[in-house]
């Protein structure tokens, strides 16, 4: 039996794929390629996007600080998977409360009011996977490009929520009114 063996670099290997009806679809993205985003809460990286995926997904690292957290809002078009891999993250999702801690994942179906807080002391770590893509485009519109990872969040302005809500309506995402304790 002969075995036929290949090298491709990760350069060389960028966007491409094998053709033919019945080849995988495979993408290689290297580390820290995508863009970050950061709003007054939070920082996303983005892993791979709807244009990589086909439509079928997006991907992305979330970090959020200790304290900090998104008010209670609905995808209406997509699903929504936490795999939290640091910290603590307290989930609110169809009337339960979960905490999650490193190695714990969150399915969030679409339709259903959720919110999340880092009530952990320590930056809270986790991938999310929206299915379909198309989430990816609320976080490049609402959010600011991070030029430096070093820089503070931004602050919390009027000007911010405006970009927000106008990004939420175009991606079908609905922001509720915080939930009374």
């Amino acid at each position: 039996m002969t075995t036929l063996q290949s090298s491709v670099t990760a350069a060389e290997s960028i966007g491409r794929t094998d053709s033919g009806p019945s080849a995988p679809r495979v993408r290689y993205v290297p580390a820290g390629t995508g863009p970050t985003y950061r709003s007054p809460i939070d920082e996303i990286s983005f892993l791979m996007t709807g244009e990589q995926t086909g439509g079928a997904f997006f991907m992305a690292e979330a970090c959020v600080p200790p304290g900090a957290g998104n008010p209670p809002h609905i995808h209406h078009r997509e699903d929504e998977t936490f795999y939290l891999h640091e910290g603590t993250l307290t989930v609110q999702v169809g009337g339960k409360t979960m905490t999650a801690s490193a190695g714990d994942v969150i399915c969030l179906p679409r339709g259903v009011a959720h919110c999340f807080q880092n009530t952990g002391n320590t930056d809270a770590k986790f991938l999310v996977v929206a299915s379909p893509a198309g989430l990816e485009k609320f976080f490049e519109e609402a959010f600011y490009p991070a030029e430096d990872g070093s820089a503070e969040l931004p602050p919390m302005t009027e000007a911010f929520m405006t970009r927000l809500l106008e990004a939420a309506a175009k991606c079908d995402l609905e922001f509720l009114p915080p939930v009374s304790q």
